[in-house]
């Protein structure tokens, strides 16, 4: 079992975390978005081989964090906290 790094709480085990989607997927303004551009904000995604930032949820303490890791390898390299502090790996 991996160990990921709750911002909050510190090393957890990976099943008391959930994935919430990709970082950076900003969502279009809902007045003057087009079907295109709403489509590829829903389905859209770069599904990287490699370095990722990925937005969790760590269901002991409810708070979203960023974690950065490697989809390959499974190496997490830093995680931020909303306000984006980081906290190195």
């Amino acid at each position: 079992m991996q160990l990921f790094p709750c911002p909050f709480c510190g090393p957890r085990p990976e099943t008391e975390f959930h994935y919430n989607g990709e970082a950076g997927n900003i969502r279009p303004d809902g007045a003057q978005v087009s079907a295109e551009c709403w489509a590829g904000y829903l389905y859209e995604r770069s599904n990287p081989k490699g370095a990722a930032r990925e937005i969790w949820v760590h269901a002991t303490c409810q708070e979203f964090f960023v974690m950065e890791r490697d989809t390959v390898t499974h190496q997490l390299a830093a995680t931020q906290t909303p306000g984006f502090a980081e906290h190195a790996e």
